[in-house]
C-alpha cells in the first residue's frame, strides 16, 4: 500500500486552493488535509491536522507568506514549498524564502503546463519525505531512537593549528544563512571546499552568485571534471547528480547520476563518503543545520578514516535534524555554535576531546 503524505494548502484564493489540490491529488502518496486562506487558519490548521508538508502562498490577508515561513521554522519547523506569482527563478523572493528554510519554490500553477504540474508535485513528495521527527523540532524534547555506533571510533584529533587540505560541509533547511556566516570567516586563499546544501537545480547559480558576492573565497557551481584549488569553494549542483570528490595527488569533482538517498540528490552523505575513501589527504567537515538524517552516516565514516569532523549546535540551528544526528551517532568530534565553525574547520581552533553521548 502506497504511503499517504499530509499536505496542507495555504492559499488567500479558493480557485488556487481548488487548483493546487487538483495537481497533487493525482500522485497517490499525496492527501490534501485541509486549506487554509491566511496564516492565522493555517496555524490552527497544523495544530489540528499535523501535515507533513504545506503549501505556501505569499501574497495573503493579516500576515505575508514570508513572515509567516520565518515563524513556521521558528516554532514549529517543516517542510514548506512555495508557490507563488512571485517566486520566478532567480527572484529576490525565492531566494529569501530559500534562505529561511523553504524546501522549494514554484510559480503558481498552469494546468495545460504538463511539466510544471508534475515539478510541483514531484516537489511537495519531496519535500513530505523530508518530514520532521519530533526530535527535529527545536521547541520539543524526548527520546530518540540514535544509529548504532560503531565500534572502534578514534579519539577525537589532538589539539594542533594545522590547515585541512579540503574542507566540507553539508546543510539543508537554514542552511543558505549557515553557509554564509561560515564561509565569510573564511580566508580567501582557504582549502578548497566542497559544499552540499539541498536546493532545487534551478536555483544552484543564483545562489551560487549571491554567495561568492559575499564571502572571500571565490565560490562556484562544481563542474564535472574539474580540479579542487586553494581559495575556492565548490556547490554541488542541485537535482543533477551527486557530487564525489576523487583523485590521489589531485582532487577532481565528479558530479554521478544516482538515485536520491534519503530523498535527496545531491546528498551529503554520498559527498563524505567519497571523500573518506581518499587517502592521504587532512579533512575537515560538518553538517550544518537542517531536516532529516542526511550526513551523518557520511560524516561517521569520515571520522573513522581520521577526519575531523563537526556538528553545528541546537541553539544555532534552524532546524536540528541532522546535526543532532550527526551528534547522537557518535559522527561528530565536536558540537560547535555557528560562529565557532569557521575557525574550527581551517584547524584555527585547537581540537578538544568530546565524549560521545
Amino acid at each position: 500500500m502506497t504511503q499517504k503524505y499530509k499536505v496542507l494548502i495555504v492559499d488567500d484564493s479558493p480557485i488556487m486552493q481548488s487548483m493546487i489540490s487538483l495537481i497533487l491529488k493525482e500522485d497517490s502518496s499525496l492527501e490534501i488535509v485541509g486549506t487554509a486562506a491566511d496564516p492565522f487558519e493555517a496555524r490552527d490548521q497544523i495544530k489540528a491536522l499535523n501535515p507533513d508538508a504545506i503549501t505556501l502562498d505569499l501574497e495573503m490577508p493579516n500576515m505575508n507568506g514570508l513572515e509567516f515561513l520565518k515563524r513556521i521554522m521558528k516554532l514549529r519547523p517543516m517542510p514548506v514549498v512555495v508557490i507563488s506569482g512571485h517566486a520566478t527563478e532567480g527572484s529576490s523572493v525565492a531566494s529569501e524564502a530559500f534562505r529561511l528554510g523553504a524546501n522549494a519554490c514554484l510559480p503558481k500553477p498552469n494546468l495545460s503546463d504538463e511539466h510544471a504540474m508534475q515539478t510541483m508535485r514531484q516537489a511537495v513528495r519531496d519535500a513530505c519525505l523530508m518530514g520532521v521527527s519530533k526530535g527535529e523540532n527545536r521547541r520539543l524534547s524526548g527520546a530518540s531512537t540514535k544509529p548504532a555506533l560503531a565500534p572502534a571510533l578514534p579519539p577525537a584529533a589532538p589539539a594542533n593549528s594545522s590547515a585541512p587540505d579540503i574542507i566540507a560541509l553539508g546543510s539543508s533547511t537554514g542552511g543558505i544563512e549557515a553557509l554564509e556566516a561560515i564561509l565569510s570567516n573564511f580566508a580567501a586563499d582557504c582549502p578548497p571546499t566542497v559544499i552540499t546544501q539541498h536546493l532545487p537545480g534551478r536555483f544552484s547559480n543564483g545562489l551560487a552568485a549571491r554567495l561568492d558576492r559575499a564571502i572571500p573565497p571565490q565560490l562556484k557551481v562544481a563542474e564535472d571534471g574539474e580540479t579542487l584549488r586553494r581559495g575556492c569553494v565548490y556547490l554541488a549542483p542541485g537535482e543533477v547528480g551527486h557530487l564525489h570528490i576523487r583523485g590521489r595527488s589531485t582532487l577532481t569533482c565528479q558530479i554521478s547520476e544516482g538515485d536520491p538517498v534519503q530523498g535527496h540528490r545531491p546528498a551529503v552523505d554520498e559527498m563524505f563518503r567519497s571523500l573518506a575513501a581518499l587517502s592521504n589527504f587532512s579533512i575537515s567537515a560538518a553538517v550544518l543545520t537542517g531536516m532529516g538524517a542526511d550526513g551523518a552516516r557520511g560524516l561517521l565514516a569520515l571520522r573513522q578514516a581520521g577526519a575531523r569532523t563537526f556538528a553545528q549546535d541546537q541553539a544555532t540551528s534552524l532546524v536540528y535534524g541532522m546535526p543532532r544526528v550527526a551528534a547522537e551517532c557518535g559522527a561528530a568530534q565536536q558540537v560547535l555554535p555557528l560562529q565557532a565553525l569557521a575557525d574550527a574547520l581551517q584547524g584555527r581552533q585547537a581540537m578538544k576531546k568530546v565524549v560521545n553521548q
